[in-house]
């Protein structure tokens, strides 16, 4: 299988996330510190939103830097093009009753973001699992995150946890919230796997559909073609990017929500 995203002619794209952007990223902004709720005056209202939209996309930016940091394994996610506030996120199982199944969700962010509450995660098929909601697919965050800190809760856990729970699916009962996927594990463990297999062979049968949605930052997949992605061709790619390197600067430092801040300058000696 090979996976990728659709880009159009023109866009620049940063070697180091592999998040197309559009425009610059080096804006001036006030610093965090300052009164966000009225940081311009009563008078300026659009620049104080102005202000807000571009800290919440600096965030945003750094919660993906993040996640790059921990590489969650079989766990995949990208912002959408269109909305940095959806994000479409792919997970292949690798162990428990729903190994080898390939999923996809969404998380969404409350449009107050960071200023809010859980971010949603919401699969998009029906998944028999204790912590997720049978009638809406989305998953129960609570019983990771009892409560949201913004200051101490990030996206890349929200993905551990993703993966945990499909790791440890037995585990995961004592907060679910799917009574039959419970009451299976509890009374029927055979029968939960049976209908997991189901599900991992039907998401299977899926992984080549139709996107749902024209967002060029949908995760895609291509059938293997074995005259496209022969060895020669794919050591040739990764060649080819080693020499290239990385371009730009990082205008988020790692594990830092705050805009275009850099690493401190080292004192320079005194030549006098």
């Amino acid at each position: 299988m090979f996976a990728s995203t659709t880009m159009k002619n023109g866009d620049s794209k940063n070697e180091a996330t592999g998040f197309t952007r559009q425009g610059s990223l080096r804006r001036v902004i006030p610093p965090l510190e300052a009164d966000r709720e009225n940081l311009f005056g009563r008078q300026n209202e659009d620049l104080n939103k102005i202000f807000k939209l571009y800290r919440q996309e600096y965030i945003v930016l750094a919660e993906y830097k993040m996640i790059q940091t921990e590489d969650i394994q079989g766990v995949y996610v990208i912002p959408s093009r269109e909305n940095a506030l959806l994000w479409f996120g792919i997970i292949f199982a690798r162990s428990g009753p729903y190994k080898d199944g390939i999923f996809r969700f969404t998380i969404i962010l409350d449009e107050g973001f960071p200023d809010c509450g859980h971010p949603k995660v919401i699969f998009q098929t029906n998944i028999l699992h204790p912590v997720i909601n049978p009638e809406t697919n989305e998953v129960n965050l609570l019983g990771g995150f009892p409560a949201w800190n913004k200051n101490e809760q990030h996206l890349w856990q929200v993905l551990k946890y993703i993966q945990w729970i499909f790791a440890n699916i037995e585990a995961s009962v004592s907060h679910g919230i799917n009574k039959e996927a419970c009451g299976l594990l509890t009374n029927n463990k055979e029968a939960f796997a049976s209908k997991a297999h189901e599900l991992v062979e039907l998401s299977k049968k899926h992984l080549y559909d139709t996107p749902p949605t024209e967002d060029r930052h949908y995760i895609l997949f291509e059938p293997f073609n074995q005259e496209l992605h022969k060895k020669e061709n794919m050591f040739s790619f990764l060649k080819d990017k080693e020499q290239s390197g990385k371009s730009g600067y990082s205008w988020v430092l790692p594990r830092s929500f705050k805009p275009l801040e850099r690493p401190v300058t080292p004192p320079q000696e005194n030549t006098q």
